[in-house]
């Protein structure tokens, strides 16, 4: 459990910039994770959004089941059984929730009302918009100007912890995990908490939610493209209450021709490179089939000249 420790996750206000890449930067360096508002998105979306996807999870398990995705390792519909390590997780993907047409074919995969299937791509065309501007941020709080991530790609996560009963609280909802993404955009349930993120210490320390804001955390994909500045922060689920929880994802992975690098912009004498250049896709099978889920897989990806120093 955690520990009677406390972290200040920074709140970023997207509306206060230059002002805030100080503060941004740091949380980025330091925590790895930060909370933003006036982000854009409404209070009205965020509440449909969370009703439309708990009401999914109400659907017949058949009807689950033709939530398929071929084209990453993870596949699509995470039934309870999926993993014996989570068996209170349950969750739906979405491939590329920046594409509409993505989007529509999972509300009909799913047999999704035209209201749900309307709610569901409003959210995520807004979300993905205000995901690609904190990244571009991101990157401009490192010194990094004019840069762009819409022609990265994106995968979606909408999430349902079973925490029905009074011998659930204490029990992990999803066991400790780095993102395998650039950055991660998450919608939390502000009825219940239940994230947990790691510290320097090694301890694990509640984020309570906070209603309004939406919580952004580094991946070990962040990591590998800032030369190590940013922090890829591990994190869990536990079980707080007995009290099903929702929470929606957007997940910023890479460049759509998969190829991950080392921005150049980052490496010079003082700081070489740290990283090879890999595909998305091999890094993200190795991460799956040695179940190395903690950063680190990222110690495969080092350059010769830096794997004695590995620090994942």
């Amino acid at each position: 459990m955690a520990k009677d420790q406390e972290i200040v996750v920074p709140v970023i206000d997207l509306a206060n910039f230059p002002a805030e890449l100080k503060k941004l930067a740091a949380a980025s360096t330091e925590l790895g994770c930060f909370r933003v508002s006036n982000h854009g998105m409404p209070m009205s979306l965020l509440a449909k959004m969370k009703e439309a996807a708990r009401s999914l999870f109400e659907i017949p398990a058949d009807v689950k089941l033709r939530n398929v995705i071929h084209n990453l390792e993870d596949g699509g519909y995470r039934p309870p059984t999926f993993s014996p390590k989570s068996p209170l997780y349950e969750s739906f993907g979405i491939y590329n929730a920046a594409s509409p047409t993505d989007v529509h074919s999972f509300c009909s995969t799913l047999d999704a009302s035209p209201q749900q299937c309307k709610i569901i791509t409003e959210y995520f065309e807004k979300l993905h918009e205000v995901t690609i501007d904190i990244a571009s941020k991101v990157g401009e709080s490192l010194g990094l100007n004019g840069c762009s991530f819409k022609d990265w790609s994106c995968q979606a996560r909408l999430i349902s912890y079973k925490f029905a009963f009074q011998e659930d609280v204490g029990r992990i909802g999803v066991p400790a995990h780095t993102d395998s993404s650039f950055l991660t955009v998450l919608q939390e349930d502000e009825c219940v908490g239940g994230l947990e993120i790691m510290d320097a210490n090694a301890n694990f320390i509640d984020m309570d939610p906070l209603p309004g804001t939406l919580f952004v955390n580094i991946g070990d994909i962040g990591k590998v493209w800032s030369n190590g500045r940013l922090q890829s922060v591990k994190h869990r689920v536990v079980c707080k209450k007995a009290m099903p929880r929702i929470s929606i994802a957007l997940f910023l992975l890479a460049p759509k021709h998969g190829s991950i690098e080392t921005e150049p912009a980052f490496i010079d004498t003082d700081h070489p490179k740290l990283y090879k250049t890999f595909i998305y896709n091999v890094y993200r099978k190795q991460r799956n089939t040695f179940d190395f889920r903690t950063g680190e897989i990222l110690h495969a990806f080092k350059t010769d000249d830096d794997r004695s120093n590995d620090d994942v």
